[in-house]
């Protein structure tokens, strides 16, 4: 007999049940649906961010193809785990009435296989991404009055940052370390693959719990980073999809790592790629 937090004394298996089905399934499920109305709203009320600069025509490298790639590879391992676990987690619900038991098992057998060879993956790549924008995302002076001005949503002004602002920093230490580190670790434990765990079936239990729970925040957390970083900002997309940005946009948007450019303490251009020749005079910032 055993007692979760949240659940009565019960066998080990009825316990884990009343944890998954009464709270992290309605409260995980809640805080997404609120997640997703809540920057729903904020598109409405605002629009895209940002764009009040004239281009400029004048580009600085903003991610290297290494840092793109290594993002590319990340986000679309995410996906697939994202989307098989939101239909393991939902799916009796939203999916199973509408196409039917059969396609419904067909459907979440093959994500759940998914789900479990993508996981990897997805360690080697947030660990990858890790190292890469660590350096980056250390707080530095200026990142405490950016989260009390919230960015410039208090006071209507953007707050000057660094190549990260205080916002995506706390996204990299609090979703990506934090959060990333507890899903992939879980994530390994369910799979199997850690040598020297017994792999008992109440610690399953309890991973899968940690995980599940842990994956909702995450989930959540990066709602807001694909927001801003797709139609919430302008120039945001087109920055990562080719690596360059117009200074007009970093001026608007991290004024403080174009000054350090400016100073020549970065370099505007950190590889060897050549600025794409296609790339649109107001592409930058628009």
């Amino acid at each position: 007999m055993v007692q979760y937090p949240g659940s009565r004394l019960t066998t080990a298996g009825e316990a884990w049940r009343q944890v998954r089905n009464q709270w992290i399934i309605p409260y995980g499920g809640a805080l997404l649906l609120v997640a997703v109305l809540a920057l729903a709203l904020f598109y409405w009320r605002r629009g895209p961010l940002g764009g009040h600069l004239p281009d400029t025509g004048r580009r600085v490298e903003r991610f290297t193809p290494f840092e793109r790639s290594a993002h590319l590879l990340n986000a679309a391992s995410f996906t697939v785990l994202a989307i098989s676990g939101l239909v393991m987690a939902f799916g009796k619900f939203v999916l199973l009435p509408v196409i039917g038991s059969t396609l419904f098992g067909w459907l979440t057998y093959a994500l759940k296989t998914a789900h479990n060879f993508v996981g990897p993956l997805f360690a080697v790549t947030l660990v990858i991404m890790i190292i890469t924008f660590v350096r980056d995302n250390l707080p530095r002076a200026g990142d405490l009055g950016w989260l009390v001005r919230a960015g410039g949503m208090i006071g209507g002004q953007e707050v000057p940052s660094h190549r990260f602002n205080a916002g995506e920093k706390v996204l990299f230490w609090a979703g990506v370390l934090v959060l990333g580190g507890i899903v992939v670790g879980s994530g390994l434990v369910l799979d199997k693959v850690l040598p020297g765990l017994a792999y008992l079936r109440g610690d399953m239990q309890v991973a899968h719990m940690i995980h599940a729970a842990a994956a909702m925040l995450m989930m959540a957390l990066f709602l807001g980073h694909i927001y801003m970083g797709t139609i919430g900002t302008r120039g945001a997309w087109q920055g990562m999809r080719t690596g360059w940005v117009d200074e007009a946009w970093a001026a608007e948007h991290h004024a403080l790592w174009l000054a350090d450019i400016r100073a020549g303490k970065i370099p505007a251009q950190r590889s060897s790629e050549p600025m794409p020749a296609n790339l649109s005079p107001v592409e930058g910032t628009r």
